[in-house]
């Protein structure tokens, strides 16, 4: 399925929320309305929180369905919550923006390559996974240019052909261009998908709506 949304007023959701094939953590001012939306579209339960005392939980967090990274500015409370639902790693690293850092499905991820070899080893344990190194479209912050599932990847619409392949051979599923919120190029920021479902800013155009359902592969 997939759903138009948005985010007190605010068509870039990704930044609000993140979310795995069960799961989702959603900044604790998320409307009813907005709740209902991210449910219905991805059928997931969802947690209200904030990470490191703040509402942008999708820039701070990361999930598969083993395990979410999080930023080390979180505070005790916030991971006590999160570690009931799944187990947590902290990002111990000057690029702690979790989210916006790690692009990572159930077979496995890709970071920025300015993090360090702690923070690899981290998200490799917690999400057990293989993890690698790469650029998208020329930019470290991959989580935020990219949107991966079990189904398919969706990146930044100037990806080359060969981060397109490294990234389909470490997450094992195709992967398209694609854009968002008429022509927002930071896919992250606009999507939250599952093998499910795809919650999408509602800027979005239908010839972009095509190309998000396309690369995820939500037939």
């Amino acid at each position: 399925m997939m759903r138009l949304s948005r985010y007190g007023g605010n068509p870039n959701i990704g930044v609000y929320a993140a979310v795995n094939e069960s799961l989702g953590f959603v900044a604790c001012d998320a409307s009813p309305e907005f709740i209902k939306d991210l449910e219905t579209a991805l059928q997931i339960k969802t947690i209200m929180t904030t990470v490191a005392g703040s509402f942008v939980v999708g820039s701070l967090v990361v999930m598969n369905s083993n395990g979410a990274i999080v930023s080390d500015l979180s505070e005790t409370k916030e991971l006590s919550l999160i570690k009931k639902e799944i187990p947590v790693g902290m990002v111990k690293d000057k690029m702690n923006a979790a989210g916006n850092n790690i692009l990572a499905n159930d077979n496995g991820a890709v970071i920025s390559p300015d993090m360090g070899k702690r923070a690899e080893k981290t998200i490799r344990d917690i999400l057990d996974v293989d993890v690698i190194r790469s650029t998208v479209a020329g930019c470290n912050t991959v989580g935020s240019v990219c949107v991966a599932t079990n189904k398919g990847c969706i990146c930044h619409p100037d990806t080359t052909d060969e981060e397109l392949e490294v990234i389909s051979d470490i997450l094992k599923v195709e992967t398209k261009r694609a854009s968002v919120n008429h022509g927002v190029k930071y896919l992250g920021a606009g999507i939250l998908a599952n093998s499910k479902g795809a919650l999408i800013g509602d800027d979005t155009t239908p010839i972009e709506m095509g190309k998000i359902e396309d690369g995820l592969n939500l037939f």
